[in-house]
């Protein structure tokens, strides 16, 4: 299998997905935008991986090279070409079928709990995962929703944590690919997302928690579940 991973930070790297990948002896492929790396044909991919970044997907204008991800992204999607969105990379998902993003009702930086939704216990994505359970966040904004799409998560601070927005195309908004190397990059490179509010740990609050055990198991069950729908 071959995998594109679109970043849009240095410091934003797929984490626990790279290991599951390399385990599995798949070709990953690694590109920058937001650097000037020219975007490749999506056909040359069996599954694309939008990361998360800094950027937002409420101001595109801010970030033009956004536009293109989202353009390959359609049109991996309309050649049935598996996605997977993260973050940033999920609201992209949502932009290439015509939804904008939006304003989530909390910022949410740290380790909060997410829960499946009666959709999300039936889908085969989230199959063998807990009915609850605890996965890191940074973000302040969320996924616009389709007619067709279905919430499969959500948190206290935002009502969509996990879209399908079609059996091939999957968003998260949170975060279960993160590493504690992942988590300490954050805080070094956006240390003035930190602000006083209901779902804002400290820094020392995010760099306590055992990131394996928090989300190696789920990150790879979730991986493992995407693969079987995919390859059917």
């Amino acid at each position: 299998m071959n995998i594109l991973y679109l970043l849009h930070a240095p410091f934003e790297l797929p984490g626990i997905i790279e290991s599951w990948a390399s385990e599995r002896g798949f070709k990953q492929i690694y590109v920058s935008p937001f650097q000037g790396d020219k975007l490749p044909s999506y056909s040359s991919f069996d599954l694309v991986i939008a990361m998360g970044g800094p950027q937002s997907a409420v101001h595109l204008d801010g970030a033009p090279y956004l536009k293109d991800e989202i353009v390959l992204i359609r049109d991996a999607m309309k050649a049935k070409i598996p996605v997977l969105g993260f973050c940033l990379g999920a609201q992209l998902i949502g932009e290439a079928l015509g939804v904008r993003a939006e304003r989530s009702p909390f910022k949410e930086i740290g380790v909060y709990p997410i829960s499946l939704t009666e959709e999300g216990m039936k889908d085969p994505l989230l199959s063998h995962c807990p009915k609850e359970f605890p996965v890191f966040h940074w973000h302040n904004d969320m996924p616009g929703l389709t007619k067709e799409s279905l919430i499969l998560a959500k948190s206290a601070g935002c009502p969509r944590q996990v879209i399908r927005y079609s059996p091939l195309a999957y968003g998260l908004q949170c975060h279960p690919e993160m590493t504690l190397q992942g988590a300490s990059a954050l805080i070094k490179n956006c240390s003035n997302d930190f602000t006083a509010d209901k779902y804002v740990q400290t820094p020392k609050d995010i760099l306590s928690h055992d990131y394996h055990s928090l989300n190696f198991k789920n990150m790879t069950n979730i991986l493992d579940n995407f693969l079987l729908v995919v390859t059917k």
